[in-house]
């Protein structure tokens, strides 16, 4: 387990992170082809990369209950392929095969026209989220609190097409395979090809979508179609999804074997170099919390009220509670907590807050899970690839 870490440590991290998203920014489009208007949308968000766009989200623009698209972190392995960039799904198909009675090539017109629509409001989040907190640093895209978002998806149920497909009883895993282009251009060569173990896939919560917010999928989230595996990884939720390949064995496609989305099987000191061997995929994901006003820094008058707010989730469900502290986790203070729209969306939770006395402070901000289970103070067991940090987020407050 990681040192706890101290005042100076806290601050130091929030300087450094505001210095990491003060970073490249997507540029402003030419507004001449549908690539640069749509990069153009996604101009308020800081970039990690460009090649391939990995991009977060500022925690200034995550406090509405839904992420808008323009919003949403952006994380991909691969190019964006082309026909995403065109809007026109008339060629598209979507093959369904592997241990399956009766294989499936579909469009997704007959996708949306042969089974039922469902809509749901989905967390996803980069299993590397909150990386950036890891000492010694880990390896992988520096993200910090907003590799994370909230949006309303429509589509079908995975059980409802897999039901048509007929799924064999030797199935263990669905596969994706997706038209992302990989970085060297090698067409033998994919960026990504992840998934869930079948019963996760048939669990009555996994989709396959067309929509985001009301509007067709956005080219760098997948359009015309994408998997959503709500909490687990981002990485399982495959972007541009053509093929779903149902195993009979663990899928060991791009990104699922190695280090890539995996965590070692037991604690390991800090720095430690795990062997392969010693490393399991990570499934659900922990149980964390945001907190989106005020932000660091923040500046308000004694014994004047400001509204604390954000959201909370967790990979297994429900919240059942959000606690704020001023005293380093000496006291805690409970938070209203909105329901869930459906499960696995994030839950909006608030509180008003009135510091009688000048002076510098710490906002500590804990969710608890519907099982009781905490987020930690301090960033939890080291791992080499810096995948699920759940720490609780602590900000500065200044009283006049």
């Amino acid at each position: 387990m990681s040192a706890p870490l101290s005042r100076r440590d806290v601050l130091t991290g929030i300087v450094a992170s505001s210095a990491l998203l003060a970073g490249l920014r997507v540029p402003a489009a030419r507004a001449d082809s549908p690539r640069e208007v749509a990069l153009a949308s996604l101009r308020e968000l800081h970039v990690l990369n460009e090649r391939p766009m990995n991009a977060e989200t500022p925690l200034s623009l995550l406090g509405s209950s839904r992420t808008p698209n323009a919003h949403h972190f952006v994380r991909n392995n691969g190019l964006v392929p082309d026909l995403a960039w065109t809007g026109d799904a008339s060629e598209y198909r979507l093959t369904i095969d592997g241990e399956v009675h009766s294989p499936l090539t579909l469009s997704l017109e007959e996708l949306k026209r042969d089974f039922p629509v469902h809509r749901a409001a989905l967390v996803l989040e980069c299993g590397g989220n909150g990386r950036a907190g890891f000492r010694p640093a880990a390896k992988g895209n520096p993200w910090t609190l907003g590799a994370v978002g909230c949006a309303d998806y429509e589509g079908v149920l995975l059980k409802d097409v897999l039901a048509k497909a007929r799924v064999r009883t030797s199935a263990v895993y669905l596969a994706y395979e997706a038209s992302d282009r990989h970085l060297s251009g090698s067409t033998d060569k994919q960026p990504i090809s992840r998934g869930c173990p079948i019963g996760k896939a048939l669990d009555g919560h996994s989709m396959l979508a067309w929509s985001m917010n009301g509007e067709p999928l956005p080219a760098v989230h997948g359009f015309p179609l994408r998997l959503l595996i709500p909490g687990y990884p981002a990485s399982a939720s495959g972007k541009w999804v053509t093929r779903l390949w149902i195993r009979a064995q663990v899928h060991d496609g791009a990104k699922m074997n190695g280090q890539s989305y995996r965590v070692p099987a037991h604690p390991v000191a800090p720095g430690t170099e795990v062997p392969d061997s010693d490393m399991v995929i990570i499934e659900e994901m922990p149980v964390k919390s945001v907190l989106t006003h005020p932000l660091t820094g923040h500046s308000m008058k004694a014994g004047t009220t400001v509204e604390v707010r954000g959201h909370a989730w967790s990979g297994a469900g429900d919240i059942g509670a959000v606690h704020l502290s001023l005293d380093f986790g000496a006291t805690w203070t409970q938070t209203t907590l909105d329901p869930a729209a459906n499960r696995w969306a994030w839950q909006d939770w608030r509180s008003a807050l009135s510091i009688p006395t000048a002076g510098h402070y710490e906002l500590w901000v804990r969710a608890t899970d519907e099982r009781g289970v905490q987020q930690p103070m301090v960033v939890p067991g080291w791992n080499p690839k810096g995948y699920l940090n759940n720490a609780m987020q602590r900000i500065a407050l200044e009283v006049v």
